[in-house]
Protein backbone atom coordinates (compact mmCIF):
# COMPACT_ATOMS: atom_id res chain seq x y z
CA UNK A 1 0.00 0.00 0.00
CA UNK A 2 2.82 2.51 1.38
CA UNK A 3 5.24 1.98 -2.28
CA UNK A 4 1.81 2.51 -4.41
CA UNK A 5 0.70 5.70 -2.64
CA UNK A 6 4.63 6.89 -3.21
CA UNK A 7 4.26 6.05 -6.57
CA UNK A 8 0.76 8.12 -6.92
CA UNK A 9 2.72 11.00 -5.15
CA UNK A 10 5.22 10.71 -7.88
CA UNK A 11 3.27 10.55 -10.55
CA UNK A 12 0.36 13.18 -9.51
CA UNK A 13 3.79 15.59 -8.58
CA UNK A 14 4.51 15.41 -11.96
CA UNK A 15 1.26 16.10 -13.32
CA UNK A 16 0.70 19.03 -11.29
CA UNK A 17 -2.09 17.80 -9.59
CA UNK A 18 -2.52 18.24 -5.69
CA UNK A 19 -2.41 14.85 -4.01
CA UNK A 20 -4.58 16.17 -0.85
CA UNK A 21 -7.47 15.85 -3.49
CA UNK A 22 -6.70 12.20 -3.84
CA UNK A 23 -5.01 11.06 -0.49
CA UNK A 24 -6.08 10.86 2.63
CA UNK A 25 -5.04 13.30 5.44
CA UNK A 26 -2.65 12.18 8.14
CA UNK A 27 -2.91 12.26 11.17
CA UNK A 28 0.58 13.55 11.62
CA UNK A 29 0.16 16.30 9.67
CA UNK A 30 2.26 18.90 12.17
CA UNK A 31 5.32 16.96 12.51
CA UNK A 32 8.15 17.46 11.01
CA UNK A 33 11.49 14.83 10.59
CA UNK A 34 14.66 15.37 12.53
CA UNK A 35 18.27 15.49 11.10
CA UNK A 36 21.36 16.53 12.16
CA UNK A 37 24.54 18.06 10.44
CA UNK A 38 27.01 15.64 10.45
CA UNK A 39 31.20 16.04 10.22
CA UNK A 40 34.15 13.45 9.18
CA UNK A 41 37.07 13.22 7.73
CA UNK A 42 37.46 11.80 4.15
CA UNK A 43 37.71 8.01 3.95
CA UNK A 44 35.06 7.83 7.00
CA UNK A 45 31.68 6.15 7.63
CA UNK A 46 28.96 8.66 7.84
CA UNK A 47 25.18 7.58 9.64
CA UNK A 48 22.21 9.54 8.37
CA UNK A 49 19.55 9.23 10.69
CA UNK A 50 16.13 10.50 10.48
CA UNK A 51 13.48 10.33 12.99
CA UNK A 52 9.52 11.46 13.78
CA UNK A 53 7.88 11.31 17.13
CA UNK A 54 4.65 9.69 15.98
CA UNK A 55 3.84 8.59 12.31
CA UNK A 56 0.87 6.56 10.89
CA UNK A 57 3.08 4.38 9.16
CA UNK A 58 3.81 7.48 6.97
CA UNK A 59 7.37 6.59 4.82
CA UNK A 60 10.48 8.09 5.03
CA UNK A 61 12.82 8.91 2.40
CA UNK A 62 16.76 9.86 2.10
CA UNK A 63 17.98 11.40 -0.79
CA UNK A 64 21.53 13.08 -1.78
CA UNK A 65 22.87 16.42 -2.60
CA UNK A 66 21.82 15.55 -6.10
CA UNK A 67 18.28 15.01 -5.38
CA UNK A 68 18.71 11.17 -6.04
CA UNK A 69 16.28 8.80 -3.74
CA UNK A 70 19.25 6.49 -1.34
CA UNK A 71 16.53 4.46 0.55
CA UNK A 72 12.75 4.93 0.93
CA UNK A 73 11.88 3.15 3.95
CA UNK A 74 13.39 -0.51 4.12
CA UNK A 75 14.15 -0.18 0.08
CA UNK A 76 17.24 0.94 -1.38
CA UNK A 77 16.74 2.69 -4.14
CA UNK A 78 20.39 3.82 -5.77
CA UNK A 79 23.15 1.39 -6.72
CA UNK A 80 25.99 2.14 -4.57
CA UNK A 81 27.70 -0.69 -2.22
CA UNK A 82 28.69 1.96 -0.31
CA UNK A 83 25.40 2.50 1.44
CA UNK A 84 23.82 0.69 3.32
CA UNK A 85 20.66 0.25 5.39
CA UNK A 86 20.85 0.29 9.50
CA UNK A 87 17.58 0.79 10.95
CA UNK A 88 14.15 1.60 9.24
CA UNK A 89 11.23 1.51 11.30
CA UNK A 90 7.66 4.11 11.08
CA UNK A 91 9.83 6.25 13.24
CA UNK A 92 13.59 6.20 12.26
CA UNK A 93 15.14 5.35 8.81
CA UNK A 94 19.24 5.50 9.52
CA UNK A 95 21.72 4.26 6.59
CA UNK A 96 25.60 4.69 6.82
CA UNK A 97 27.75 5.67 3.82
CA UNK A 98 31.47 4.13 3.91
CA UNK A 99 34.17 5.43 2.37
CA UNK A 100 33.35 8.53 1.98
CA UNK A 101 34.65 11.01 -0.44
CA UNK A 102 35.09 14.42 -0.84
CA UNK A 103 31.94 14.20 -3.74
CA UNK A 104 30.06 13.19 -0.63
CA UNK A 105 29.60 16.34 0.70
CA UNK A 106 26.38 18.35 0.41
CA UNK A 107 23.07 18.88 1.47
CA UNK A 108 21.02 15.49 2.58
CA UNK A 109 17.10 15.51 2.83
CA UNK A 110 14.99 13.63 4.84
CA UNK A 111 11.37 13.30 3.41
CA UNK A 112 8.10 12.28 5.30
CA UNK A 113 5.58 11.99 3.28
CA UNK A 114 2.35 13.37 4.78
CA UNK A 115 0.15 15.10 3.15
CA UNK A 116 1.72 17.62 2.13
CA UNK A 117 5.70 16.14 2.76
CA UNK A 118 7.65 17.46 5.20
CA UNK A 119 11.36 17.49 4.95
CA UNK A 120 14.86 18.31 6.76
CA UNK A 121 17.91 18.62 5.75
CA UNK A 122 21.04 17.45 7.00
CA UNK A 123 24.44 18.92 5.65
CA UNK A 124 27.43 16.31 5.83
CA UNK A 125 30.36 18.22 5.61
CA UNK A 126 33.87 15.87 4.53
CA UNK A 127 37.21 17.10 5.95
CA UNK A 128 40.13 16.72 3.28
CA UNK A 129 43.05 14.70 5.45
CA UNK A 130 46.26 16.88 4.61
CA UNK A 131 49.18 14.36 3.42
CA UNK A 132 52.62 14.40 4.88
CA UNK A 133 54.53 17.12 4.61
CA UNK A 134 58.05 17.61 2.54
CA UNK A 135 60.88 19.31 2.77
CA UNK A 136 62.73 20.58 -0.68
CA UNK A 137 65.59 22.67 -1.27
CA UNK A 138 68.13 21.24 1.25
CA UNK A 139 71.23 20.67 0.11
CA UNK A 140 73.60 18.40 1.75
CA UNK A 141 75.79 19.28 2.27
CA UNK A 142 75.40 23.72 2.53
CA UNK A 143 78.73 25.55 2.64
CA UNK A 144 78.77 28.65 5.16
CA UNK A 145 77.41 31.55 4.00
CA UNK A 146 75.54 29.93 1.57
CA UNK A 147 72.26 31.35 0.79
CA UNK A 148 69.40 28.80 1.01
CA UNK A 149 65.23 28.47 0.54
CA UNK A 150 63.61 25.41 2.52
CA UNK A 151 60.51 24.56 1.47
CA UNK A 152 57.78 22.68 3.00
CA UNK A 153 54.65 21.26 1.00
CA UNK A 154 51.54 19.49 2.01
CA UNK A 155 48.81 18.95 -0.35
CA UNK A 156 44.64 17.25 0.14
CA UNK A 157 43.84 19.29 3.26
CA UNK A 158 39.63 20.70 3.25
CA UNK A 159 39.69 23.48 4.69
CA UNK A 160 43.48 24.37 4.23
CA UNK A 161 45.79 23.07 6.55
CA UNK A 162 48.22 25.38 8.42
CA UNK A 163 52.24 24.99 8.77
CA UNK A 164 54.56 25.56 11.28
CA UNK A 165 58.15 25.25 11.13
CA UNK A 166 60.46 24.39 14.11
CA UNK A 167 64.38 25.32 14.20
CA UNK A 168 65.04 23.00 16.89
CA UNK A 169 62.38 22.97 18.98
CA UNK A 170 62.40 26.84 18.69
CA UNK A 171 59.05 27.90 16.53
CA UNK A 172 60.27 30.39 13.75
CA UNK A 173 58.03 32.09 10.75
CA UNK A 174 57.76 31.20 7.25
CA UNK A 175 56.45 32.73 3.97
CA UNK A 176 52.67 30.97 3.61
CA UNK A 177 51.86 30.44 0.44
CA UNK A 178 47.75 28.28 -0.58
CA UNK A 179 46.61 27.56 -3.67
CA UNK A 180 43.63 25.63 -4.43
CA UNK A 181 43.16 22.19 -6.19
CA UNK A 182 39.69 21.05 -6.94
CA UNK A 183 37.80 20.70 -3.35
CA UNK A 184 41.01 20.70 -1.52
CA UNK A 185 44.25 22.54 -1.23
CA UNK A 186 48.12 22.99 -1.43
CA UNK A 187 49.90 24.94 1.69
CA UNK A 188 53.54 25.50 0.91
CA UNK A 189 55.71 27.38 3.30
CA UNK A 190 59.38 28.76 2.66
CA UNK A 191 62.05 29.77 4.70
CA UNK A 192 65.35 31.42 3.51
CA UNK A 193 68.32 31.28 5.40
CA UNK A 194 71.74 32.48 5.47
CA UNK A 195 74.07 29.58 6.84
CA UNK A 196 76.94 29.90 8.81
CA UNK A 197 78.85 27.25 11.36
CA UNK A 198 76.04 27.31 13.97
CA UNK A 199 73.48 25.87 11.44
CA UNK A 200 75.69 22.74 11.22
CA UNK A 201 73.50 19.43 12.75
CA UNK A 202 70.35 21.75 13.59
CA UNK A 203 66.83 19.73 13.01
CA UNK A 204 64.30 21.72 10.86
CA UNK A 205 60.80 20.80 11.44
CA UNK A 206 57.87 21.44 9.43
CA UNK A 207 54.45 20.81 10.99
CA UNK A 208 51.02 20.40 10.07
CA UNK A 209 47.94 21.32 11.93
CA UNK A 210 44.74 20.27 10.80
CA UNK A 211 41.17 20.15 12.40
CA UNK A 212 41.32 16.36 10.43
CA UNK A 213 43.89 15.28 12.18
CA UNK A 214 42.99 14.47 15.82
CA UNK A 215 45.83 13.14 17.48
CA UNK A 216 49.35 14.89 16.59
CA UNK A 217 50.09 16.43 13.51
CA UNK A 218 51.89 15.02 10.61
CA UNK A 219 55.50 16.53 10.97
CA UNK A 220 58.85 16.12 8.47
CA UNK A 221 62.27 16.67 10.10
CA UNK A 222 65.60 17.43 7.92
CA UNK A 223 69.06 18.10 9.76
CA UNK A 224 71.02 21.03 8.33
CA UNK A 225 74.87 20.13 7.86
CA UNK A 226 76.97 22.82 7.05
CA UNK A 227 80.52 22.57 5.95
CA UNK A 228 82.86 25.01 7.35
CA UNK A 229 86.56 26.12 7.61
CA UNK A 230 88.16 25.07 10.54
CA UNK A 231 89.03 27.38 13.92
CA UNK A 232 91.76 26.32 16.50
CA UNK A 233 92.33 27.01 20.66
CA UNK A 234 94.74 26.05 22.47
CA UNK A 235 94.41 24.83 26.16
CA UNK A 236 96.67 24.11 28.59
CA UNK A 237 97.01 22.05 32.15
CA UNK A 238 99.20 24.65 33.72
CA UNK A 239 99.20 28.66 34.84
CA UNK A 240 102.91 28.66 35.56
CA UNK A 241 105.06 26.23 34.18
CA UNK A 242 107.90 25.25 36.58
CA UNK A 243 110.46 22.70 35.87
CA UNK A 244 110.11 18.81 36.03
CA UNK A 245 106.27 19.42 35.83
CA UNK A 246 103.84 17.88 33.47
CA UNK A 247 102.36 19.47 30.76
CA UNK A 248 99.65 19.24 28.47
CA UNK A 249 99.19 20.70 25.76
CA UNK A 250 95.33 20.28 23.80
CA UNK A 251 94.70 21.84 20.51
CA UNK A 252 90.87 22.08 19.75
CA UNK A 253 89.81 22.57 16.36
CA UNK A 254 86.56 22.55 15.31
CA UNK A 255 85.45 22.53 11.31
CA UNK A 256 83.66 20.27 8.84
CA UNK A 257 84.90 17.83 7.95
CA UNK A 258 86.75 17.72 10.89
CA UNK A 259 90.05 18.77 10.33
CA UNK A 260 92.30 15.76 11.76
CA UNK A 261 95.25 15.44 12.45
CA UNK A 262 96.50 18.28 13.27
CA UNK A 263 100.02 19.49 12.92
CA UNK A 264 102.48 20.94 16.35
CA UNK A 265 104.99 22.54 15.34
CA UNK A 266 107.50 24.61 17.70
CA UNK A 267 109.33 27.73 16.62
CA UNK A 268 108.51 27.75 12.90
CA UNK A 269 110.02 24.30 12.68
CA UNK A 270 109.51 20.19 13.51
CA UNK A 271 109.41 19.24 17.29
CA UNK A 272 112.54 18.23 18.67
CA UNK A 273 112.62 14.62 18.99
CA UNK A 274 112.61 14.23 23.07
CA UNK A 275 111.04 10.57 24.87
CA UNK A 276 110.12 13.66 27.32
CA UNK A 277 107.78 15.19 24.70
CA UNK A 278 104.69 13.24 23.32
CA UNK A 279 102.11 14.00 20.21
CA UNK A 280 99.26 11.86 20.54
CA UNK A 281 96.29 12.64 18.49
CA UNK A 282 95.65 16.56 19.29
CA UNK A 283 97.61 17.04 22.51
CA UNK A 284 100.53 17.69 23.10
CA UNK A 285 102.68 15.72 26.26
CA UNK A 286 105.49 17.06 27.99
CA UNK A 287 106.44 14.41 31.09
CA UNK A 288 108.97 16.34 32.35
CA UNK A 289 109.72 20.34 31.69
CA UNK A 290 112.81 21.57 31.45
CA UNK A 291 113.92 25.16 29.96
CA UNK A 292 114.97 23.71 26.75
CA UNK A 293 111.30 23.62 26.25
CA UNK A 294 111.00 27.44 25.85
CA UNK A 295 109.34 28.57 23.30
CA UNK A 296 106.22 28.84 21.04
CA UNK A 297 104.36 25.89 19.80
CA UNK A 298 102.08 26.10 17.18
CA UNK A 299 99.13 23.46 16.28
CA UNK A 300 97.87 24.29 12.65
CA UNK A 301 94.16 22.67 11.39
CA UNK A 302 93.27 22.23 7.57
CA UNK A 303 90.10 21.18 5.73
CA UNK A 304 89.58 21.70 2.45
CA UNK A 305 87.71 24.98 3.31
CA UNK A 306 91.22 26.33 4.70
CA UNK A 307 93.69 26.73 7.63
CA UNK A 308 93.78 28.01 10.95
CA UNK A 309 96.47 27.67 13.86
CA UNK A 310 96.85 29.27 17.44
CA UNK A 311 99.67 29.47 19.48
CA UNK A 312 101.11 28.71 22.88
CA UNK A 313 104.49 30.38 24.00
CA UNK A 314 106.10 28.25 26.66
CA UNK A 315 108.25 29.94 29.25
CA UNK A 316 109.90 27.42 32.17
CA UNK A 317 110.32 28.77 35.30
CA UNK A 318 112.98 27.75 38.12
CA UNK A 319 110.86 26.89 41.03
CA UNK A 320 113.88 27.49 43.28
CA UNK A 321 113.65 31.43 41.96
CA UNK A 322 110.04 31.33 42.19
CA UNK A 323 110.80 30.78 46.05
CA UNK A 324 113.68 33.33 46.79
CA UNK A 325 111.60 35.80 44.83
CA UNK A 326 110.76 39.06 47.03
CA UNK A 327 107.63 41.07 46.82
CA UNK A 328 106.09 41.75 43.48
CA UNK A 329 108.09 45.40 42.35
CA UNK A 330 105.36 46.44 39.66
CA UNK A 331 102.87 45.74 41.75
CA UNK A 332 104.37 48.34 44.42
CA UNK A 333 105.46 50.38 41.65
CA UNK A 334 101.83 50.69 40.47
CA UNK A 335 100.79 51.49 43.86
CA UNK A 336 103.70 54.18 44.26
CA UNK A 337 102.33 55.51 41.34
CA UNK A 338 98.95 56.05 42.08
CA UNK A 339 99.52 57.77 45.10
CA UNK A 340 102.35 60.21 43.50
CA UNK A 341 99.09 60.97 41.05
CA UNK A 342 96.65 61.81 43.90
CA UNK A 343 98.65 63.80 45.67
CA UNK A 344 99.49 66.00 42.77
CA UNK A 345 95.83 66.24 42.09
CA UNK A 346 95.03 67.13 45.50
CA UNK A 347 97.81 70.37 45.45
CA UNK A 348 96.61 71.42 42.30
CA UNK A 349 93.25 71.95 43.73
CA UNK A 350 94.20 73.14 46.30
CA UNK A 351 96.81 75.96 44.46
CA UNK A 352 93.89 77.14 42.40
CA UNK A 353 91.65 76.86 45.42
CA UNK A 354 93.56 79.44 47.39
CA UNK A 355 94.60 81.69 44.22
CA UNK A 356 90.59 82.35 43.68
CA UNK A 357 90.31 83.46 47.63
CA UNK A 358 93.34 86.16 46.88
CA UNK A 359 92.96 89.69 46.82
CA UNK A 360 94.79 92.89 45.84
CA UNK A 361 94.13 95.76 47.40
CA UNK A 362 95.44 99.73 45.36
CA UNK A 363 95.29 102.15 48.31
CA UNK A 364 96.20 106.02 46.68
CA UNK A 365 99.40 105.88 48.78
CA UNK A 366 99.98 102.84 45.70
CA UNK A 367 98.87 105.05 43.07
CA UNK A 368 101.07 108.09 44.05
CA UNK A 369 104.10 105.73 44.21
CA UNK A 370 102.85 104.26 40.98
CA UNK A 371 103.25 107.50 38.85
CA UNK A 372 106.09 109.59 41.12
CA UNK A 373 109.90 109.52 39.91
CA UNK A 374 111.12 109.32 43.77
CA UNK A 375 109.85 108.36 46.80
CA UNK A 376 109.51 112.05 47.75
CA UNK A 377 107.32 113.15 44.68
CA UNK A 378 104.92 110.05 45.69
CA UNK A 379 104.42 110.92 49.53
CA UNK A 380 103.51 114.40 47.88
CA UNK A 381 101.36 113.00 45.23
CA UNK A 382 100.16 110.28 48.44
CA UNK A 383 99.19 113.79 50.81
CA UNK A 384 97.76 115.51 48.29
CA UNK A 385 94.76 113.40 47.35
CA UNK A 386 93.88 112.89 50.69
CA UNK A 387 90.08 113.01 49.63
CA UNK A 388 89.85 110.25 48.15
CA UNK A 389 91.84 108.83 50.29
CA UNK A 390 88.83 106.35 51.59
CA UNK A 391 88.06 104.93 48.22
CA UNK A 392 89.78 101.72 47.93
CA UNK A 393 89.48 99.25 44.97
CA UNK A 394 89.54 95.69 45.40
CA UNK A 395 90.22 93.06 42.50
CA UNK A 396 90.52 89.39 42.37
CA UNK A 397 92.06 87.29 40.56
Amino acid sequence: MMVKQHMLFTLYSFCGIVLKDILPVSGTQGQFPIVQNITLTEGGIVNLTCRVENNDNNSLQWSNPAQQTLFFGDKKALRDNRIELVRATSQELTISISEVTLGDEGLYTCSLFTMPVKTAKAYVTVLGVPKKPEINGLTKPAMEGDLITLTCVTSGSKPAAEVRWFRNEKEIKGAKEVNASGRTFTVKSSLRLQVDRNDDGVAYTCKVDHVALTATPQQTTEVLEVHYAPRVEIKHSLTIPQEGQYLKLECVSKGNPSPDPVLWTKDGGDLPDLDRMIVEGRELTFTSLNKTDNGTYRCEATNHLGTNHAEYVLFVYDPNALEQRGPDHALIGGVVAVVVFVTLCLIIVLGRYLARHKGTYLTNEAKGADDAPDADTAIINADGNHAHAEEKKEYFI
